[in-house]
Formats: C-alpha cells, structure tokens, sequence
C-alpha cells in the first residue's frame, strides 16, 4: 500500500468532507452526538456519582460493563474531555479492579450500578481498550497522582495481561506460542472483534519495554487472524473463532452477529492508523457488497445464509461499523454507506448502548476525529 498510515504521516482523512459534508456540519453533528450520549436526560447512558466518578450503563442489560467504560474513556480522550474520563476511570478502579486474587490487576467485566461486581472474572477486550484510552490520556493530558498517572496504569494493565500465571495465580489474556487474544483468559479460542492490531503496534512502542517484541508479534498475529476468520467470499466473521479462524460453535457464537460487527470498524481504524494490510481493502468491499442490497439485517452464517432475525439485532451498530470500513479503501459502495450512515438516527431505545457507541466511534474515524495522540 502506497500512503502511509497516520502514525507516521500524522495525517487522518475526513472521508464525510470528500464526499461532501461540510465542516460545519460534521463538527455539530460529533457535538450532538456526544452531548446526547453523555448528558441528554432522555438518551444519555453516562451517569455521574458523588467522589467524581461515573459510570455507563449497558442499557439492554442495565449493568455497567468494561466494554462500555472503556469505550466511554476512549470517546472522552479523542475529545478532549478529560473530567469525564477521569470520572469513568476513578469509578473502575474503585469498584472493577481486583486488587488481588487469581484476577489480580484484572477487571470484573460486568457490575450493577452500584458497583457490587455481578462476575468476577474480565473480559479482554475491556482491558485493551483501558490500556489504549489510558496511554492515549498520558500523551494528551500528561501524567497526575495515583489513579490518574495514566501511563503508569496502563503499563500495570499490558504487564497483566501477558504475563500472568507466570509468578502469580491466573491466565494471561494472550496466547504466549501464537500471540491471540483470547475470549476470556480461561480458555482457548478468541473473538475475532477483539482483534485491534493498530492498538498492539502502540503497545509495542508506549508499554513496557521488555514486551515491544510480544506485542509486535500480536499485531502481526492477528493480522492473519483476521484475514483467517473472515469468510473469504462474504467477509463475514462469527462472533467467537478458533485459533485457526474456524467458527466455534460450542458457545452458539459461530454466526455473524452483534461482538463480529466491530470487525469492519476495526479494520478500518487500522487502515488509518498503520496501514499495513492491502487485504483490509478487500475486507471492506466484500462486506460492503454482501450487505449493499439488504434493506433489513438478520443473523447470518458466515458464509451468507439468512438465519433467524432476533429482535434485538443490533441494526445501527452494523451500519456505522460498514460505513467506517470505508477508510479501509474507496469502492463503488462507499457514498451510498456514507449516505445512509449520514442519514441515520441515533437509537432511543433500551437496546441504544452498544449501537450508539459504535455510531459515535464511526463519526469519529470517518471524520478524521479517532486520533494517534
């Protein structure tokens, strides 16, 4: 690939201006979207406690997850608010964190909202995005006193999640012979929508410094795990993959639904990021031409068969995670997945979490807005 990510030109495309939007607009509709999403009464899903601190709620499931507070920390740090990211971070450490235990250094992947921990043991994809948000915070805002040395907390973080069980009870979350993320540290197989090769190339250059070799071999490993678990013809994932790519069903987690849509996000964000991997291009117009003539989404096989339609399908999630794939390479497809992510409306229902989330996260990257710091 020719041009050269933005880690090393500093360089982000706003593909809504290419084809059209104006500045003006763009930066009014990121505006409303946070302001709804953090503080409108009605749609807001981030709430504020006493002691600064805050928490999200999941509000299909309402609990308060590590997905949704990292997300919330990764939304805050690309926009500059850093009381919210301080709040959401002061809430997690408080009442996620295991300060010891097999799960020492870990994070409870779900609490009730008032902090009593629902499951003890993490979820993977929490811990990256903690580690990322906080490294990200340590080059925006510079380090402050214990727990906001955000640097420092990240570092803890990465040394964790690669290392442990090795002087200490527990599982790593990384496979130590193929460089995988795993789905949860217990076992073996991984979640193809976990996969962030662009945050690993930053934990390889920022987190510690014994571990630059690990982690550039995680990236290059999951790289290939991708291109792997993705169907070669559709571009479609399932939700929970073997090492070797292949569906595992066992969890009924072998389809293409709600974790698989963050794959073409994803890929997208490392396309803008690194751009390292020419098969992101034909990731992105795979997916694209797979979805380009359904009005209506469903649950689908891998390879493209209509399955059952739950009513709780995730529909605007997939349609801002297809519209980001875009920044993987321009197609045919691309101003009508602009056009319709442009158009759509932010969901109001119980199910508004994660969809509006990866709403928000798509604005960001298409705008050039999902930023290096």
């Amino acid at each position: 690939m020719g041009e050269k990510g933005a880690f090393y030109s500093d360089e982000y495309q706003n593909l809504l201006k290419k084809y059209g939007y104006s500045e003006k607009e763009i930066e009014a509709k990121i505006e409303k979207t946070w302001e709804s999403l953090f503080f409108d009464q009605d749609l807001k899903f981030y709430h504020q406690t006493e002691d600064q601190m805050a928490y999200i709620t999941d509000t299909g499931n309402n609990d308060v997850r590590t997905e949704g507070m990292s997300y919330g920390m990764m939304a805050a740090v690309q926009l500059d608010q850093k009381e919210v990211f301080d709040r959401l971070w002061r809430w997690t450490k408080k009442y996620m964190y295991h300060p010891a235990g097999k799960y020492k250094g870990y994070f409870a992947w779900s609490c009730d909202r008032k902090g009593n921990k629902n499951f003890d043991g993490p979820a993977p994809d929490g811990e990256e995005y903690f580690a990322m948000a906080l490294l990200l915070a340590s080059r925006r805002w510079g380090d402050g006193k214990d727990p906001l040395n955000y640097s420092k907390q990240a570092k803890e973080i990465l040394a964790e999640v690669v290392h442990k069980g090795e002087n200490s009870p527990g599982d790593p979350m990384w496979n130590p012979d193929n460089y995988l993320i795993k789905f949860v540290p217990e076992v073996e197989f991984s979640d193809p929508s976990y996969h962030l090769p662009h945050f690993y190339e930053l934990f390889a250059r920022w987190g510690n410094e014994k571990d630059q070799d690990f982690w550039l071999k995680a990236a290059a490993a999951s790289r290939k795990y991708l291109q792997q678990s993705c169907h070669p013809e559709t571009g479609l994932s399932a939700e929970y993959a073997e090492y070797d790519g292949s569906p595992r069903f066992e969890e009924g987690h072998g389809d293409f639904y709600s974790d698989a849509y963050r794959v073409a996000f994803n890929i997208g964000v490392d396309s803008v990021w690194f751009n390292k991997d020419p098969w992101q291009q034909e990731e992105a117009y795979k997916l694209q031409k797979f979805f380009a003539d359904k009005d209506e989404y469903t649950k689908y096989s891998i390879d493209g068969q209509e399955l059952e339609k739950p009513d709780y399908l995730h529909y605007l999630g997939l349609k801002a995670a297809n519209a980001a794939a875009s920044l993987a390479g321009e197609n045919e497809y691309t101003e009508k997945y602009l056009k319709d992510f442009w158009e759509a409306e932010l969901r109001k229902d119980e199910r508004r979490y994660y969809d509006n989330f990866l709403y928000l996260f798509a604005l960001l990257v298409l705008s050039g807005n999902f930023r290096i710091y």
